[in-house]
């Protein structure tokens, strides 16, 4: 009688625990449910409806999708979507984890620079456009046709020029957001026991062969997780295309998100809109999907 009682009060105490658990998150997962999943789920039902304005006035099945595909813009976007985030990881993705272990190499001033990084992100998104538009001026009027005119070069079509759009967007936005992600690779660095890389330094080991051997396995898993965060990111670019040159020349540099500002609020066409915004979650969950799977099956060799 007595095991019985102690496994009955036993589980009431559990039962007790849990309850103020599920009470503390309630506050959290109603506001999660309001502001996140109701959006999701109505934005899901809205891609099936023809809307006037914003409001709904007939289900029309799968007609809004088709409408997006057959868009001639729908291509243009998706591909160039696909070009910033090619671009992104190949000129972005290392930037910060360089300026990371560069920082954390160094033994004076290491927060004047921490700082010096960290500032261009302070600043906000449009203003950081506005800047680099001027340096981009393609005219003799331009920051950098100026300094290469000095030199006694010709001026340099920059953003009118189709080739160079995309990766010059992707420079400005490098040069935004770097230094924050940045201080995350220098958070992760300085967990690092102090002891490997004293033993490394009187065994010899250079900036490099410490960065390869140490640092480098170190910030694997972290560098992992920014790689899917930038995909993502990357892929709802907006302002810096329709800012820069409002998705030209030629299309050669809007986006699927800025194709749905169009939708939304250029045409008003909000069942559009929604349905294109439903097309690029499916298409990240599915890059998600294909990420998680190939580092699972990395991590199990």
């Amino acid at each position: 009688m007595k095991k019985g009682k102690r496994r009955t009060e036993g589980q009431s105490g559990f039962r007790k625990k849990d309850l103020m658990a599920w009470l503390v998150m309630t506050p959290s997962l109603l506001l999660f449910a309001f502001f996140v999943w109701e959006p999701l789920i109505e934005n899901i039902r809205l891609s099936f409806f023809s809307t006037k304005m914003y409001q709904v006035v007939d289900f029309i099945g799968l007609n809004n999708y088709k409408a997006v595909i057959n868009d001639v813009d729908f291509m243009a976007a998706f591909k160039n979507t696909f070009a910033y985030t090619f671009w992104s990881l190949l000129i972005g993705f290392f930037v910060p984890m360089i300026i990371g272990v560069l920082i954390s190499e160094t033994v004076h001033l290491k927060g004047f620079f921490r700082m010096a990084v960290y500032f261009p992100n302070i600043m906000p998104s449009l203003a950081t456009i506005w800047i680099w538009s001027y340096f981009f001026l393609p005219g003799p009027t331009g920051v950098l046709n100026i300094l290469f005119g000095k030199l006694g070069m010709e001026p340099f079509e920059w953003l009118n020029n189709p080739a160079w759009t995309i990766p010059l967007i992707v420079i400005t936005l490098t040069w935004k957001s770097a230094g924050a992600t940045a201080l995350i690779y220098m958070a992760n660095i300085s967990s690092i026991s102090p002891d490997l890389y004293e033993a490394a330094t009187i065994d010899g080991a250079g900036i490099i062969q410490r960065v390869r051997h140490i640092t480098a396995p170190s910030i694997i898993g972290i560098a992992k997780t920014m790689l899917i965060l930038q995909i993502i990111s990357v892929f709802q670019i907006l302002y810096e295309p329709m800012i820069f040159k409002n998705g030209g020349p030629n299309n050669a540099s809007i986006s699927l998100m800025m194709l749905m500002y169009r939708y939304g609020y250029r045409d008003y066409n909000v069942g559009k809109a929604a349905a294109l915004s439903v097309m690029v979650c499916i298409i990240l969950v599915i890059l998600s999907g294909i990420y998680m799977k190939a580092t699972a099956k990395k991590e199990e060799n």
